[in-house]
């Protein structure tokens, strides 16, 4: 199904499933003694979800191995890129003395309850109320104990989401670590300003973004529908080619940059032989040339 101006979504359902996807891949690189990540959260919280095909995979029963994006290694290699990324962001912001974080549209995200994070640290996470709602009960019932002062904020991005943010305890007036992972190609070019704007606007000097680095405008127009097709392979029944929105936009770079942002790019390319990988030889493994992923401090 398509996208609406006003839809919604759980943990099984349009982008909701895609979320579940990406905890099934932490999960699988968490798995065995060379496991790649540890995210002993994410594999229970995929199972409570329920779809099939995540657990499917989690179990072995999914195999692609003459695909060379979508077999065990390449999925395992690729997730540990990006979880690292976010992950390193975060130990390093808040290392250097930044004590709050906030994960924009969180998902499955675990970080909050697997990250080293300095004591007092208070780490926010925005998502749909259903979402928060489930993964909150979860991981209570499988025992697990935030590792941070965790504040959820159950609201949609596109509802006032700065104010629920502010009223849950937010401090504008200290610097931030924030995330967007996975998170702009979901969202409409004038969606994605004004998450930015609202970010820059609650943001003190010395805050620091990280999300991907991405030029829809010049990745094909039939990619998602490609990518899509090559996933069903896998069993998957999501359609990323309704979920994505594509074509022209501001790219994160030139837009945060224009508004006094210090940015710095690595490749994914860069990213991938910083862990030892190769990046796959296809078309379909990056958001077009010169994609990675984007860091941003506010002077």
């Amino acid at each position: 199904m398509s996208r609406t101006e006003n839809d919604t979504w759980d943990l099984a359902s349009s982008v909701g499933a895609t979320a579940t996807a990406v905890a099934a891949s932490r999960a699988t690189a968490s798995q065995g003694p060379d496991a790649l990540l540890n995210d002993p959260w994410a594999d229970p919280l995929v199972r409570a979800v329920g779809i099939d095909t995540f657990i499917k995979l989690l179990d072995g029963e999914l195999q692609r191995a003459d695909d060379p994006l979508l077999n065990r290694q390449a999925m395992n290699e690729q997730i540990t890129v990006r979880t690292r990324f976010f992950d390193d962001f975060f130990i390093q912001a808040t290392g250097s003395g930044i004590g709050q974080a906030v994960i924009l549209a969180s998902g499955l995200d675990t970080r909050a309850y697997r990250l080293p994070w300095p004591a007092g640290t208070v780490v926010y996470e925005i998502d749909q109320p259903q979402v928060i709602e489930f993964k909150t009960r979860t991981l209570a019932g499988l025992g697990a104990e935030p590792a941070a002062r965790r504040r959820t904020v159950a609201i949609d991005l596109r509802d006032d989401w700065p104010a629920a943010l502010r009223a849950a305890g937010f401090d504008a007036g200290r610097p931030t670590a924030w995330s967007a992972e996975g998170l702009l190609v979901y969202l409409p070019p004038e969606a994605q300003d004004r998450l930015f704007d609202n970010i820059a606007a609650l943001s003190a000097p010395g805050s620091r973004i990280a999300t991907e680095h991405m030029d829809l405008r010049n990745i094909p127009s039939d990619w998602a529908q490609k990518l899509t097709e090559r996933s069903r392979r896998l069993g998957s029944t999501i359609n990323l080619a309704e979920l994505f929105y594509t074509g022209d936009r501001n790219s994160a770079a030139e837009y945060l940059g224009a508004r006094g942002w210090r940015v710095d790019i690595q490749t994914t390319e860069r990213a991938y032989a910083e862990h030892g990988f190769q990046l796959p030889d296809d078309d379909l493994a990056s958001f077009g040339d010169a994609s990675g992923y984007l860091t941003a401090t506010l002077a």
